[in-house]
């Protein structure tokens, strides 16, 4: 015990001579702040000056984490020894009685209050009742009118073909030989093929094909599994047969499961949706678009409605009843609308007939008795296959403005679509260039044969079957065009409204 101080006064009687000296670590009490359980219910946070939100208010020293703790638990124990809610804990919500639901809501409301907090935020909110509402009103009527398409449009009785359907027989080639083309011939410009059938009138026994020995004829080994086209003659003749084709179904079904495999890796449950989608589509084409234009249906009226159908259910399938679901399929809706206009105008301005050779073998297939519009399949080439380019540029489009509307709620519609009308510029530069090489691609062969045959280019790119696809690769261009400022205008109205 040391002597008391006399220089020092005495404490009054009742108070510790010592008193505790402040921590380093401690916050100095703000001007005008309150407790938490002393404010009224439903309170409202005041963010007047010095009041609880107020920012400029001195902020204490940072806060010392103690041995074993983190910076997170050293920020918890000082909100803790303060009575406000620590940083994340969900009990801050309740400070705003219109944040109540949770931090998705809160991103919603976060404007409206003036203030944030700080913890994190989910998704997007949705649409609002009066944006749901709007898009049901635009998007019923479309459905409506797309099932009575297909009520009206529903395949009848497809006409039997004046020329006789051969059936494919399958078999594998057991030896290869060279061999005369007519008997005692000594020319050796054929090939002979053995094949030992696994189906058919003959199966499990042999039957020998001559093949010539040309550039256009392919080319068998031992082992290849092959198909051949039976007229339904006399099974145990040769020349009832022609080998004409490989088998690839095994080889088709691995690259099926590789693909299949992969987008499930990848999307999880929105890639198994999308190979559903996959499903449906083919689906429509190969039980309502291929019958019904044998039936006799207009071509256009049948592609579109398929196309429609199609949209509608993989769309919805796939990404889900949302409103932003419904941005991208009013944005295709539109988009195939122009393309339909523009596809039927540019076809009759530029006199496509669509005779190539597949339409005129379909033609003399079927026999005079089953009208097809050769200038219709044009068109409804054109609609179905622009319909997949249109969903990944509208999808995407509505994507990229939910998530700019989420980064930053503060954004308003033109803001917004200016933003993603940035976004689509790219979009579109990519989209375009890849429908014009698909149809490139798929025409190559074409494109070779008339570049050698014609006089020059102006002859090549007017001819028929290459205007043809001049005209549906920029008539699907343009409609790619269009879908990008419809899809994202949409979608910044509806963002900006949440």
């Amino acid at each position: 015990m040391h002597p008391p101080d006399p220089r020092r006064p005495a404490p009054p009687e009742g108070e510790p001579r010592h008193p505790a000296r402040p921590r380093p670590d401690a916050r100095p009490p703000r001007g005008g702040r309150r407790r938490a359980e002393d404010r009224p219910a439903g309170h409202a946070p005041d963010p007047s000056p010095g009041s609880e939100l107020d920012h400029t208010a001195p902020i204490g020293p940072p806060v010392r984490p103690g041995p074993g703790e983190t910076g997170r638990r050293a920020a918890r124990r000082r909100a803790e020894e303060d009575d406000a809610p620590a940083p994340g804990d969900p009990s801050s919500w309740a400070d705003c009685p219109a944040t109540t639901g949770g931090p998705e809501q809160a991103t919603g409301d976060r404007q409206d209050h003036g203030h944030g907090h700080g913890h994190g935020h989910g998704a997007a909110t949705p649409a609002g009742r009066r944006v749901r509402n709007l898009l049901v009103a635009l998007l019923v009527p479309c459905a409506l009118a797309t099932l009575a398409g297909v009520a009206l449009l529903w395949p009848g009785q497809i006409p039997e073909p004046d020329l006789p359907p051969t059936q494919q027989v399958h078999g594998d080639v057991t030896a290869v030989q060279v061999a005369d083309c007519a008997p005692g011939s000594g020319d050796g410009a054929c090939t002979g093929v053995t094949v030992t059938m696994t189906d058919g009138p003959r199966s499990g026994r042999e039957l020998v094909q001559l093949v010539p020995n040309e550039p256009s004829s392919p080319r068998f080994t031992v082992g290849d599994p092959v198909s051949l086209a039976w007229s339904g003659g006399n099974p145990d003749e040769a020349g009832s047969y022609q080998l004409n084709d490989f088998q690839r179904s095994s080889a088709l079904a691995w690259l099926a499961a590789a693909f299949a495999l992969s987008v499930v890796l990848l999307g999880r449950l929105r890639g198994l949706a999308a190979l559903v989608g996959l499903l449906l589509s083919f689906a429509v084409l190969l039980w309502f678009v291929l019958p019904s234009i044998l039936s006799g249906n207009p071509p256009l009226a049948v592609a579109v409605t398929g196309a429609c159908l199609i949209m509608f259910a993989v769309l919805y399938l796939t990404h889900g009843f949302s409103a932003r679901t419904s941005c991208a399929v009013l944005g295709t809706l539109a988009s195939l609308a122009l393309i339909g206009v523009l596809g039927s105008a540019f076809t009759a301005a530029a006199r496509l007939t669509g005779l190539d050779d597949t339409t005129a073998n379909l033609i003399g297939t079927l026999g005079p008795g089953v009208p097809i519009d050769p200038r219709g399949l044009v068109l409804a080439g054109l609609v179905i296959g622009a319909l997949g380019a249109l969903d990944d540029v509208t999808v995407t489009q509505a994507s990229a403005v939910w998530e700019l509307g989420a980064a930053n709620p503060g954004l308003g519609a033109r803001e917004l679509f200016t933003a993603g009308m940035r976004i689509g510029r790219d979009h579109v530069a990519s989209a375009v260039n890849t429908l014009v090489l698909a149809y490139a691609g798929a025409a190559l062969p074409l494109l070779l044969l008339f570049t050698v045959a014609a006089g020059g280019v102006s002859e090549v790119l007017t001819s028929q079957d290459v205007a043809t696809e001049i005209v549906r690769t920029l008539v699907g261009s343009i409609g790619l065009v269009a879908a990008v400022p419809v899809t994202t205008g949409l979608a910044a109205l509806v963002v900006a409204r949440r």
